[in-house]
Formats: C-alpha cells, structure tokens, sequence
C-alpha cells in the first residue's frame, strides 16, 4: 500500500487538527479526508467538514451511513435533549452512539483499501474523550489489528491527540497552523453557531483554548 494517509474528518476541532498533522507528516498532495453522514442531526458537520477541507486544500469524500438513525437511541441521531455539563463518571453521556468510531473507522479502511492507502488517522483522545470507550487506546489498537487481520493489509491507524489534553491539542493545533481553520469547525452538541457554550463538547472545548492561553476563533470572529 502506498505511503499515503486518510483523515477521518468530522468537521470539529480534533479531526482539524488531525487533518493539519497529517498535511505536515504526508504532505499535502498524499492527504485526503472522509466524511460520514450518518444521520446525525446537526448537519453543519458536513458543510463544516467540507469547507475545512477545501482550506487545507486536500479532497475530501462524503459517505452515507444511514443505520445509526434506524438505531437512534442518542441525542446526536434522536430527538433527545443533550445532558448539559459534562457526564456523570459512572455512566455514559447520552450523546455516545453505540460502535459510532469502530463502525467509522471500518468503512475508512474499506476505503483506504480500494484507493491503495495505507495510513488512517483519526482525532479520538482518551484524555478528554467525554467517556467514550470506543476512543480508548486499547480499543484503537484492537480494531487495527482486526482490520488487517480481515482485511489482509497492512493498514495503519494514526491517533495523534490520544493522550493530549485539550489544552495540548490547542497548542499542537497552533503549531500546525491550523487555529486559524478552527473558525470553520463545528463541536456543539447542540448543534448551535455560535456554540451554546453549556454541553460537554462546548466546555471542554473551551477549557483547552483557555489554559492554551489562545483565542478561540469560532466564538472571537
């Protein structure tokens, strides 16, 4: 497979930031990004995840994956209100979609596979990652050695930020020159812009780009 790399883009601020690191580890013409419309409910991800991608100039490619929605059960898909602050240390926030990034990062494989790349990156953290098991280390790790194991390749998943705080992603984003391209991301639970500045992604979000000492531009613009 050949040596380049493909960002699972989301449209928010870690994948931004994951598009940026691999543009300066693979260069910008080996780059490319993907995005899932999975039936989520705030369909600024997409126009995000789009425009971010036509800033750092590299393609990027949209897939439907409509099953999460027939599931629902979350806010992110459901007409369910979003738990303000952030989750509770015994339970799971009702925005996790169960098998959300394993499911994600199956089918990027399978298209990394047919377009002969051999690089995955991904903006899952398990420092701020709001509870959700599937953006574990442990996790990541297994589902690579899966994906090669049934897909007879070599593919590589690359997790950047997974042991970043907030306040480290903010500060790696600025050193790639992406803070910039933040202006055009979506993290808001709510699915607000302006961001609401109350769920769980808004504050912690929010708590990076302050103790980074840096301005947030999608809330200074």
């Amino acid at each position: 497979m050949s040596e380049r790399a493909l960002v699972v883009l989301s449209g928010g601020q870690d994948s931004t930031t994951c598009l940026f690191w691999a543009i300066e580890r693979y260069g910008k013409d080996d780059v490319s990004s993907i995005t899932f419309d999975y039936g989520q409910r705030h369909r600024i991800e997409l126009d995000c995840a789009s425009k971010i991608a036509d800033c750092a100039g590299v393609p990027n490619v949209q897939v439907p994956i409509d099953t999460f929605t027939a599931l629902g059960g979350n806010a992110l898909t459901d007409d369910i209100e979003v738990d303000d602050g952030t989750a509770d240390a015994n339970s799971l926030p009702n925005t996790f979609v169960p098998g959300r990034n394993l499911v994600f990062m199956t089918f990027a494989a399978a298209y990394a596979w047919q377009n002969d790349i051999k690089h995955l990156v991904t903006g899952v953290a398990q420092t701020d990652y709001s509870g959700y098991p599937d953006c574990r280390d442990e996790t990541i790790k297994s589902l690579q050695q899966t994906l090669r194991l049934g897909m007879e390749t070599d593919v590589e998943i690359h997790t950047p930020l997974m042991h970043l705080s907030k306040k480290e992603t903010v500060q790696l984003a600025a050193s790639l020159g992406a803070i910039d391209a933040m202006a055009l991301t979506h993290t808001c639970y709510k699915g607000e812009r302006p961001p609401c500045g109350r769920c769980a992604a808004c504050e912690i979000r929010a708590k990076g780009f302050a103790e980074a000492g840096i301005a947030d531009p999608l809330v200074s613009q």
